[in-house]
C-alpha cells in the first residue's frame, strides 16, 4: 500500500514541476506577462500541489492507523469477556476442591488471569492515550501503592514485600503510574532472589523501589532505557517495562533515576513535581 503511494507522489511531483516549467516559460515568454503575475500563479499552483501531495502522502497512513485502531478495540472488547469467563469458572471450581495439589495449580491459573487481566487493562489504556490528550486525577498515592503491592503479595508469596509510604494526594495519570508501579515491582521480583524482600517508599513526593537483587552493571546502566535492550538472551521478559516508564516520566516531567550495584541491587526513584 505505500509501495503505491510512494510511486503516485514521485510522479505526480515530477509531473507537476514539469508543467509549471512550461507555464513559466509560455506565460512569460510567449504571453509576454509581467514576472509578478507569473510568479503570483505558479505560487498559488504550487501551493495547491503541496496541498494535494500532503493529502495523498497522508490519508493511506492516517487510514492505515484507523484500521489497527478499530482493530485494537474490537480485539480487547473480545479478551474481555473470556478473561471474565475463566476467573468466575475458577472461582466456583475451587469451591468444591479440597485438594491441596490441586488447589495450588487453581491458584496459578487464577493468578496468571490475573496478570492476562493486568495486560487487557494496559491495552485499554494504551487505546485511550491514543485519542485523549491529557488523562489526569487526583488520587491518593498510600492508596494506590497498598493496591498495587497487595497484588503482587498474592503473586509472589515467597518475596516480603515492604511499603513504606505517607498519606498524601497527586495529581497525574493514576493508570500510568500504576503501570510504572507495577513494571518496577515486577522487575524487582523478577531479578531478585526468592524470599528475598522488596521495599517501596513514598515520601516528600518521592517514589523508590528498591530491591537486594542481581543489580545491573555500569555498561548495562547506560542502555537500560532501550526498548527491547536485554543484557543477554536469558534476560525475563521483554526489555520494554524500563523503556515505558521512562516515557510515561517524561511526558509527566517526573524526575527518573537508577541506582544499581552488580550483586547488592537496585532502587529506582520517581521524583515528583511539588
Amino acid at each position: 500500500m505505500f509501495y503505491n503511494t510512494k510511486f503516485i507522489i514521485a510522479t505526480f511531483y515530477l509531473i507537476t514541476t514539469s508543467l509549471y516549467i512550461f507555464l513559466f516559460y509560455y506565460l512569460h515568454t510567449i504571453l509576454e506577462l509581467h514576472l509578478i503575475i507569473v510568479a503570483l500563479i505558479i505560487t498559488l499552483l504550487t501551493t495547491l500541489s503541496a496541498y494535494l501531495i500532503a493529502k495523498l502522502a497522508t490519508e493511506p497512513l492516517l487510514q492505515y492507523i484507523q484500521n489497527l485502531k478499530t482493530l485494537s478495540s474490537q480485539t480487547l472488547h473480545e479478551l474481555n469477556l473470556p478473561i471474565a469467563t475463566i476467573k468466575t469458572n475458577l472461582s466456583m471450581i475451587k469451591k468444591n476442591i479440597t485438594d491441596t495439589k490441586t488447589l495450588k495449580r487453581l491458584e496459578r491459573i487464577d493468578q496468571a488471569t490475573t496478570m492476562l487481566q493486568q495486560r487487557y487493562n494496559e491495552l485499554d489504556y494504551l487505546i485511550k492515550t491514543q485519542t485523549t490528550k491529557h488523562i489526569k486525577e487526583e488520587f491518593n498515592i498510600r492508596t494506590l501503592l497498598e493496591e498495587r503491592v497487595e497484588l503482587f503479595k498474592e503473586l509472589y508469596s515467597s518475596y516480603e514485600f515492604i511499603l513504606e509510604t505517607e498519606d498524601a494526594q497527586l495529581y497525574t495519570d493514576k493508570i500510568g503510574l500504576s503501570k510504572v508501579i507495577d513494571n518496577l515491582i515486577d522487575n524487582s521480583v523478577k531479578y531478585s532472589p526468592k524470599n528475598s524482600k522488596i521495599k517501596i517508599v513514598f515520601s516528600n513526593n518521592t517514589l523508590s523501589v528498591i530491591d537486594q537483587g542481581q543489580g545491573i552493571d555500569e555498561v548495562d546502566l547506560i542502555r537500560i532505557f532501550d526498548s527491547y535492550y536485554q543484557k543477554d538472551n536469558s534476560s525475563k521478559g521483554f526489555g520494554i517495562g524500563l523503556s515505558l516508564v521512562k516515557q510515561f516520566c517524561d511526558k509527566n516531567n517526573i524526575k527518573l533515576h537508577i541506582q544499581s550495584k552488580v550483586s547488592c541491587g537496585t532502587t529506582v526513584t520517581l521524583q515528583f513535581k511539588g
